[in-house]
């Protein structure tokens, strides 16, 4: 299916699903090292974007923007692209979250875009800590 609208609780997304045929002599981890990290989320040209982002963000990415899924043994993968990232460590949440920047972007719309997509995880944790009272 391509360009499906999913609703979720804070925002909307346009969703399409990738599949294909490998090429002879290529494998599941061929596929991995040719789309992450994705365009969508480093920008282009890719690698000096990649560049710029290692110059300019005060902390590295870890998962976020990373595959999230599984690579079978008989070579089967099934990955999707980590776009908002909860991680607790020492017992804080660090939550990642992001919107496409453009040349037309409104800075103030961006912001609250990534505003709405955290809001998701943050109400998740609010509700856990509320359960565990």
């Amino acid at each position: 299916e391509a360009f499906a609208i999913e609703r979720y609780s804070h925002v909307m997304h346009i969703v399409s699903n990738v599949e294909g045929i490998l090429n002879e002599g290529m494998t599941s981890i061929d596929v991995l090292k040719a789309t992450f990290p994705a365009g969508t989320l480093t920008g282009a040209p890719k690698v000096h974007a990649m560049e710029l982002i290692d110059q300019l963000e005060p902390t590295k990415r870890g998962l976020y923007g990373g595959a999230c899924g599984y690579l079978s043994y008989a070579g089967d993968m099934d990955v999707a692209i980590a776009i908002r990232t909860g991680i607790v460590k020492d017992q804080t949440l660090y939550v990642q979250a992001a919107a496409g920047i453009v040349a037309d972007s409104v800075p103030e719309l961006e912001w609250q875009e990534t505003e709405a997509k955290a809001r998701a995880l943050l109400r998740a944790s609010e509700l856990v800590e509320e359960g565990l009272e």
